[in-house]
């Protein structure tokens, strides 16, 4: 439900008015006699009747209380431009500063051995994950800047590190066409733009939107995006992948992120969504470029390394039952020369030349029909597949490990909107037999 400012408070005047005005109202006076004199069949209807008015004055409330906060309470249904609640709050801001962000701490606790009965090898860990601070500056009605600045693990002293997510100029020129430029999330899959800990379920983002979608895959760019009718798209041309940072495990090495690009190679990035029904958005995406970047074959010819990925997505919101699915499909060219050019006499590198998954995940909140914003509670499964080495080149040998199947069980609990407490057991499966089972618990917010 949304309301604006002026017609909420007007509604909310009226509720609380007509008990008061009751007395002198012919008409009310007119509906109470009919409900006094109705048959003895009638009070289970009215019953139903004043709990449906009950649960919607509660929507209500909510609203208002969303209205008296303004910005500072960001909600899951608030996600624009392509960018999570807390990351789009520039968009809501009149003029000036914006400030946001999100944080996630996940603890992982890893079982003793692996499916073949081998020791598991790894130590439970306790890791606060990252810590984002969005900031944002609307210059005019049609300019303004938002960037993302993410601390990662804790400590730079201790393995983590502080990066820039994204950081963009955005011209707002109409709703079908606006510009973007700078470093840009990539618009593929259901989380690259959407990662913020209130938006997915999982104590962990699914495997299968960080292997074979490189989650957070951002890189310097420009590109335009808007909304046509049912219809929202965005366009953009990056600097391409590096395909030096290829391996067996797929294409999540090659991101360049923005730092010092090697340009060399170009690549473009399209999505198209449809929301035509209440509750569904479906769409698909497509990158293509080359990935060499200047990187030479054995031979020394320069390699082009074409790289192009496609998925499609779904999502289905009714009443409290969410139910997402993704399909993705990557190809990379020269996947020969490039393996051979990234072995050496210790190590072979066998990279593929298709990988492929998806994931089907289904939950339903216990608390649906509460006051939005209040409490949630969402039981969930979710199903994945993934290969990195659907196919290699001839003469190469797959590794049986990077096939996997992870069925995940959990349960998101949500006190308020902006807070997240999630657990989850992950049953992971691989066709050497050397899947390694965990259990994650995870805290969340955004503001």
């Amino acid at each position: 439900m949304h309301l604006s400012g002026v017609p909420v408070v007007l509604l909310a005047i009226l509720i609380v008015a007509a008990p008061a005005r009751a007395e002198d109202d012919p008409p009310a006076q007119a509906r109470s006699a009919a409900v006094a004199a109705a048959p003895a069949a009638a009070p289970a209807a009215t019953d139903s009747v004043i709990a449906e008015l009950s649960r919607r004055i509660d929507l209500l409330a909510g609203e208002l209380e969303r209205e008296r906060l303004g910005t500072a309470a960001p909600t899951a249904d608030q996600a624009e431009r392509g960018l999570g609640p807390a990351a789009s709050k520039v968009y809501r801001t009149e003029h000036g500063v914006s400030v946001g962000g999100y944080g996630e701490m996940l603890y992982e606790n890893f079982a003793a051995e692996r499916d073949d009965d081998e020791a598991g090898g790894r130590a439970d860990r306790l890791d606060y994950l990252r810590a984002v601070l969005y900031v944002g500056y609307k210059f005019t009605d049609r300019w303004l800047l938002n960037s993302e600045l993410e601390f990662e693990h804790g400590s730079t002293g201790k393995g983590g590190e502080v990066s820039v997510e994204f950081a963009y100029v955005d011209y707002l020129w109409r709703p079908e066409v606006n510009m973007r430029a700078g470093l840009l999330l990539l618009p593929v899959g259901l989380l690259n733009e959407l990662h913020e800990p209130t938006v997915f379920l999982g104590a962990r983002r699914p495997v299968v939107e960080q292997a074979l979608i490189p989650t957070t895959w951002r890189e310097n760019g420009a590109g335009v995006y808007g909304d046509v009718g049912p219809l929202s798209y965005r366009s953009y041309v990056v600097a391409g992948l590096s395909a030096a940072g290829f391996s067996a495990s797929g294409i999540r090495g090659g991101r360049q992120s923005g730092a010092r690009t090697v340009a060399e190679d170009w690549a473009w990035v399209g999505r198209l969504d449809w929301t035509g029904q209440p509750g569904l958005l479906a769409g698909g995406s497509v990158y293509g470029g080359r990935s060499g970047q200047g990187l030479s074959a054995e031979d020394g010819e320069e390699l082009g390394v074409a790289t192009t990925l496609v998925e499609g997505h779904a999502e289905w919101r009714r009443r409290g039952l969410r139910v997402r699915g993704l399909a993705v499909q990557s190809w990379i060219g020269d996947a020969a020369d490039l393996s051979a050019s990234l072995s050496d006499t210790t190590t072979s590198i066998v990279v593929g030349e298709e990988q492929r998954g998806g994931y089907l995940e289904a939950g339903y909140d216990l608390f649906s029909e509460r006051p939005r914003g209040e409490l949630s509670l969402v039981p969930f499964i979710r199903y994945e597949q993934l290969d990195t080495q659907a196919a290699v080149p001839a003469g190469l040998n797959r590794n049986p490990a990077h096939d996997q199947e992870i069925w995940t069980f959990g349960v998101a609990f949500q006190p308020i909107d902006q807070v997240v407490m999630k657990s989850d057991y992950q049953d992971i499966d691989n066709a050497a037999g050397t899947g390694l089972n965990q259990f994650n618990v995870a805290l969340g917010y955004i503001f």
